[in-house]
């Protein structure tokens, strides 16, 4: 497994995570939605670095260019619903590329303890293809290794899997490193937050990404 924290060198990218991250700016949904989608758009850039190409001739009106071009079966999937722009700007750059979606949620009990139930889930096979799996925030990492269990399970392991997770805390972190120690799994963030409350939300994090992109839910 291997972390790749994007956000530690300075970049265009620390200006989008700080506008999600803004209350002030954060209540114009569409900007908050834009934004993650461009953020999904440069972690698809760095994603295609890793990527197996091969020389092909293009045929242009005044001759034959010699082209590399990625080889990869790629599929990108997301957690509904907080993931969809995230997911939407990666397939921005990758629009060859098949998806998956998958529905998880906190199912809480009277004591406010919770488990991470999911439901519907659509995909194509993922059998020795490349997964790139998308949600917004890493919290504890529990959603997002049951997502991919139940992924692998139902539908074939990928031969390398990358998560993006744009907003993560330590403890999630150290989650997915202890869980996929060495497995072919990259993990792709933008900013680590140290703290993790009682609740399981991120300090400082940035709110209820689902909220902020389409709004408060009952």
């Amino acid at each position: 497994m291997k972390l790749i924290n994007l956000g530690a060198a300075d970049s265009i990218l620390n200006k989008f995570i700080a506008e999600m991250r803004d209350m002030n700016i954060q209540t114009d949904s569409m900007r908050f939605r834009r934004n993650l989608e461009r953020v999904g758009e440069i972690f698809a850039y760095e994603i295609s670095k890793t990527l197996s190409y091969s020389g092909k001739d293009v045929e242009t009106p005044l001759g034959i260019a010699r082209c590399s071009t990625p080889d990869d079966d790629i599929v990108i999937g997301t957690i509904l619903r907080a993931g969809l722009p995230l997911h939407n700007g990666i397939l921005n750059l990758f629009d060859n590329a098949q998806n998956a979606f998958v529905a998880a949620y906190r199912k809480y009990d009277k004591e406010g303890n919770f488990e991470i139930r999911t439901e519907y889930a659509s995909t194509p096979s993922l059998e020795g293809k490349i997964l790139i799996l998308a949600d917004t925030m890493l919290a504890t990492g529990s959603s997002l290794q049951i997502v991919f269990e139940r992924l692998c399970a139902d539908f074939g392991k990928p031969r390398h899997t990358h998560f993006v997770c744009p907003i993560s805390s330590q403890y999630a972190v150290e989650h997915i490193k202890k869980h996929f120690r060495g497995e072919p799994v990259t993990l792709w963030v933008a900013a680590i937050d140290e703290e993790l409350t009682s609740h399981s939300y991120i300090v400082p994090g940035l709110g209820d990404a689902g909220d902020l992109a389409f709004g408060s839910k009952l």
